[in-house]
């Protein structure tokens, strides 16, 4: 596990990462309009914002965070763009394979298979992912919104994650099966679902999910189980 790093779930794909050297970062901001959103998210700020893809269900309150923590905002570069029209002040642009440093943490953005547009119907580039490098050196892969690709091997052996959060909702995303290989490509021993239970029609579960695991011969993964608000 992480050391020193506390992750809090805000509901649906919105994440908080307090990291060992007290850096606040957000990811995928989606609060009003949120029904899985709890009230621990009213005022949310944080220092770094990253953004996976243009999905109001992601972005829509990236602007109001990064204003009141004053945060750096990272981005694909075409949603960088749109984030400093609605007043974003500090956007790093930026694209798939690319790295960054901010705040004594390194940034790099990973593919992800998705669809990306902006709330205002506009064009959201490509949808991506992060590995987030802590002060500490250890790795957290937030795939963002994807299915599985080979590729995370090459995550695995590039970057070495410790704990991967990874969407299992189904229907928009990988689901709990598809998401048990991605487990497996990464090599990881830590696991949090994400982008589930906010809808009906998002079917995927934790539960499920630790069943799959168990099917591969990985039931020794932890799937650790937090309903919006809790922290690990």
């Amino acid at each position: 596990m992480p050391e020193n790093t506390t992750i809090t779930w805000y509901g649906h794909a919105t994440w908080g990462i307090q990291t060992p050297g007290g850096v606040h970062v957000v990811v995928d901001p989606w609060i009003g309009g949120n029904p899985a959103s709890p009230p621990s998210a009213e005022g949310l700020a944080g220092d770094v914002v990253l953004v996976t893809h243009g999905h109001g269900d992601h972005i829509a309150d990236a602007a109001a965070v990064a204003e009141r923590g004053g945060a750096t905002v990272i981005a694909q570069y075409e949603i960088a763009g749109w984030l400093g029209e609605q007043g974003v002040q500090d956007a790093i642009g930026m694209n798939t394979g690319g790295s960054v440093e901010v705040r004594g943490l390194k940034v790099t953005m990973t593919q992800a298979f998705h669809s990306s547009s902006l709330p205002d119907g506009g064009y959201g580039g490509d949808p991506v992912g992060y590995v987030l490098e802590l002060e500490s050196g250890q790795r957290i892969y937030i795939a963002g919104d994807t299915g599985v690709f080979g590729d995370m091997a090459l995550i695995r052996e590039l970057y070495a994650p410790v704990l991967a959060i990874l969407p299992i909702g189904d229907l928009y995303t990988m689901g709990p099966y598809q998401a048990a290989h991605a487990v497996r490509l990464l090599g990881v021993q830590h696991v949090l679902g994400s982008h589930w239970g906010t809808f009906d029609a998002l079917t995927g579960t934790p539960d499920q999910l630790e069943a799959e695991l168990a099917a591969l011969g990985l039931g020794e993964v932890a799937v650790h189980r937090l309903v919006p608000g809790d922290a690990l």
